[in-house]
């Protein structure tokens, strides 16, 4: 049976990368975002790359480029090479899950999604998923791994079944896949908007995209008991357009009421 999401996903909304703000000295995924989201007493969604070496970074893009003062890939730098690279609006390095692990303490719901390292949704080589399960193993706090990546959380349910997992989701629009893809693609992509995997993986909860949540599909997931989550909610009033369907937010840009 899947391990079900602690209640507190569902009553404190989940900071998007953090409660982060640039201008404040708080990029996204830093961990002066992440120690203010837990002062507030919000929830915190963080993303993981790989390093070279095979860590787990909290670090959202592929590419250095937009968020530090370095470019190219991330996985082509060691954990140490990315760490004595500097954020962009902060002195703080790239930190590391179990540096934001230790940060959150178990405080606050955290909520992790694992970027697809196929870059295709497909099976890859599961070096972060074991990166990320070494790190989790002990960690007590309310905690639960998500991805785009079917595979990634079906390997995240055989690495650390004990987490709570589940799907990050959206239309899956084909502008988003190649011009040229063939069937198997367009498929693969079909299968990836049904959210056809999430009995298969073991999930038990969706994050999507809030702009997205009448699709029926999510209606029906939610009629089976998995609890909805959304992304990225920006205003109040949007908050409540999307809680007609979401039990929870992840948010960015404003401050939604706390329990």
């Amino acid at each position: 049976m899947a391990p079900a999401l602690p209640p507190s996903f569902l009553t404190h909304p989940l900071a998007h990368r953090a409660l982060h703000d640039a201008s404040a000295g708080r990029p996204e995924n830093s961990l002066a975002a992440v120690r203010h989201a837990v002062a507030l007493g919000y929830g915190i969604e963080i993303d993981l790359q790989l390093s070279a070496d095979g860590q787990a970074m909290v670090f959202h893009d592929y590419d250095l480029a937009r968020l530090t003062h370095s470019d190219g890939p991330v996985n082509t730098q060691t954990a140490a090479a990315l760490q004595a690279i500097r954020v962009r609006h902060s002195d703080a390095p790239i930190p590391t899950l179990p540096e934001v692990l230790a940060e959150v303490a178990g405080r606050v719901p955290l909520l992790i999604e694992l970027k697809d390292q196929s870059r295709g949704m497909g099976p890859t080589d599961p070096v972060l998923e074991r990166a990320t399960a070494l790190a989790l193993r002990g960690y007590s706090g309310p905690v639960a791994v998500m991805s785009y990546n079917p595979y990634t959380v079906g390997t995240m349910a055989e690495l650390a079944p004990d987490v709570p997992r589940g799907l990050t989701t959206d239309a899956f629009p084909a502008e988003d896949f190649p011009r040229d893809a063939g069937p198997e693609v367009t498929a693969h992509r079909l299968a990836l908007a049904q959210i056809t995997a999430y009995d298969a993986v073991g999930a038990s909860f969706i994050s999507h995209d809030w702009h997205d949540l009448d699709r029926p599909r999510v209606a029906d997931l939610k009629a089976q008991g998995a609890a909805i989550l959304c992304w990225t909610v920006r205003s109040a009033q949007d908050e409540a357009i999307a809680r007609r369907v979401a039990q929870n937010i992840t948010f960015e840009n404003y401050l939604p009421d706390r329990p």
